[in-house]
């Protein structure tokens, strides 16, 4: 009994156990959340990541390839391919922006609005199996937009 609480008290200090690592954690906790929507986004032919560009158009239609990319935080390189699939069917179009042509703006076609409606039950299927509040999860989303902004601080 006194070495299984010794061994206890030990894990709980070394920080090289797999247990102890908020990496760890934060990277299943992505993996599983992804995987909890793979399956609704599939039925409306969205993979996760054109379902985030979409987040964006649908908050904020007409915007820049780089704004998007701010906005995910994603590179432009990772970007791209999203929006020539998304472009490819026939859910958003890609333009030179009038004011300036260096800059490729997006924005969604009929049918990339419409898609809208049928996304609106994901999240709340999503949120069902998260068995968490609405206070709840905004406190989570709080904590994890402070982590993101003070590593993004440091490089």
């Amino acid at each position: 009994m006194v070495n299984a609480l010794k061994e206890k008290a030990g894990s709980l200090t070394d920080p090289l156990l797999l247990d102890n690592q908020l990496c760890y954690a934060l990277y299943a906790a992505a993996h599983r959340m992804t995987k909890s929507y793979r399956p609704m986004l599939e039925r409306i032919g969205l993979t996760y990541p054109q379902y985030l560009v979409l987040l964006v158009l649908w908050e904020t239609d007409g915007v820049t390839v780089s704004e998007i990319g701010r906005r995910l935080r994603l590179d432009s390189g990772t970007l791209t391919p999203v929006l020539k699939r998304l472009e490819s069917a026939g859910l958003l179009v890609r333009s030179r922006r009038q004011s300036d042509e260096r800059e490729v703006e997006i924005g969604l076609t009929p049918r990339g609005q419409s898609l809208k409606a049928e996304a609106a039950g994901v999240r709340q299927s999503v949120m069902c199996q998260l068995n968490l509040t609405e206070p709840e999860v905004q406190a989570m989303r709080a904590d994890l937009n402070h982590l993101i902004e003070n590593l993004s601080a440091n490089g």
